[in-house]
């Protein structure tokens, strides 16, 4: 049973105003412009009076973007189960960065792809589907991506170091908000992060990016003229504050809150701070279903995101392979586009559920089952990593890292894997000292 009944899609009006633009040029027409103008204005006030239709009062009382509206709404919960950090952690956290790294890397160069499309280009190339190691070839490799990577630097032959994707990078201004603003960092000193740090973004994070750089307030950037606010963003940049409140669901929630407000709202924030609180609670379990479980204390319960999540919970005993996945995604989240949080939050809890102990299969079966596949199989790699630890990773995942992040970040073009990981783990005992 589908979610929504959305509107059917308006496709192709750009296309087609476009080309009877040019085609009336081509004729020799006169006020070609200033009908295409015309046509411009109208467009921008239909979308504003779309906008300001008025939401359903019910679920807007039940999915409020305050903070102490949040918490109150929240189930019971084990807000916090480490009050130090355990003899393990270092271990755990270099796994959660690691199986991280590696899962992204694996879904970068196919972000997107239907699941189709992947099969028949393993197929092409003889690669073995589901992957149990990186893409042999890239499409178009020649190609550069995000600036600083080209697409053949996520195959093994010329991989060296981890190639650039911006759910890393994200990761890592998480660690230098962290650094620079401490602990009780603010909204406002993410937003001015980003302006320093962030050369561009996507979606929700590209409309707030931009209404900073216009001087709109950081608690104001993300609601205006912003149609994504439900999308997957806020949630791929959660692993940070996982990664600094082990064992402390609360805590990282409430870091996740800070941290997504800047850009989403409603089920975006939940997104966040409900895989936030999943990573948290991944260094003090000994199984990632259980942190996926204690994910859910830390949102609004009946907000879309959690009843959603209690779903894909509830489904995945019977999902057996990406298969099963995609195609129950596809019927129950039919118009979804690719980056919504809703979908891709479902397929992460049964990328985790098909592959229990084996990593190889935890993000080969992610990343088969499309969508946003690079940043489902990175924050699967996030709690599989913090629950096992480094030694559970094969080492053909990781053999190529050659200890080297790439990132487009301004002025922070290479971060040291190892040095990342203290850096987090100091982040870690200072978090854990203030409280």
């Amino acid at each position: 049973m589908k979610l929504f009944d959305y509107v059917d899609d308006l496709e192709g009006w750009e296309l087609t105003i476009n080309r009877y633009a040019k085609q009336k040029v081509e004729f020799g027409a006169q006020g070609v412009a200033e009908k295409v103008a015309e046509i411009e204005a109208l467009l921008k006030q239909k979308v504003a009076e779309l906008d300001a239709l008025p939401n359903d009062p019910a679920l807007e009382q039940a999915e409020p973007d305050d903070l102490p509206s949040i918490l109150a709404l929240r189930p019971a919960g084990r807000r916090r189960m480490l009050t130090s950090l355990p003899d393990d952690f270092r271990d755990r956290l270099e796994g959660a960065w690691l199986a991280r790294c590696a899962g992204c890397t694996l879904g970068s160069i196919v972000e997107g792809w239907k699941v189709d499309r992947m099969e028949r280009w393993a197929a092409y190339i003889g690669d073995p589907f589901p992957l149990v190691d990186y893409w042999s070839q890239a499409e178009q490799p020649h190609e550069p991506r995000l600036k600083v990577s080209t697409r053949h630097d996520y195959t093994p032959a010329k991989m060296d170091g981890v190639p650039s994707d911006d759910d890393l990078n994200y990761t890592a201004l998480g660690l230098l908000i962290l650094e620079e603003y401490g602990p009780d960092f603010t909204v406002e000193d993410v937003g001015a992060a980003w302006v320093q740090y962030l050369p561009f973004a996507f979606t929700a994070e590209g409309v707030a990016l931009e209404n900073l750089r216009n001087g709109v307030p950081a608690l104001q950037a993300g609601a205006l003229n912003n149609p994504c606010l439900n999308f997957i963003g806020a949630d791929i940049r959660s692993d940070p504050w996982g990664y600094a409140a082990p064992g402390w669901p609360e805590k990282a929630a409430e870091f996740a809150w800070r941290d997504a407000t800047i850009s989403h709202r409603r089920n975006g924030i939940y997104s966040a701070m409900y895989f936030s609180a999943a990573i948290a609670a991944a260094f003090a379990v000994d199984d990632p279903m259980e942190a996926l479980q204690i994910g859910l204390e830390e949102i609004p319960a009946e907000s879309i995101t959690a009843r959603e999540i209690r779903w894909a919970l509830d489904k995945a005993p019977s999902i057996s392979g990406y298969k099963d996945a995609a195609a129950l995604c596809e019927e129950r989240y039919p118009g979804l586009w690719k980056s919504h949080s809703l979908q891709n939050n479902a397929l992460t809890v049964w990328g985790l559920a098909v592959g229990g102990d084996d990593y190889t299969k935890v993000i080969g079966e992610t990343v088969a089952m499309g969508q946003d596949n690079d940043c489902t199989a990175a924050t699967a790699g996030s709690i599989f990593g913090a629950v096992y630890g480094a030694s559970a990773i094969p080492e053909h995942w990781t053999r190529n890292f050659n200890n080297t992040m790439h990132s487009y970040l301004n002025g922070k073009r290479t971060f040291a894997i190892d040095d990342t990981v203290d850096r987090f783990a100091a982040q870690a005992e200072r978090v854990m000292a203030e409280s």
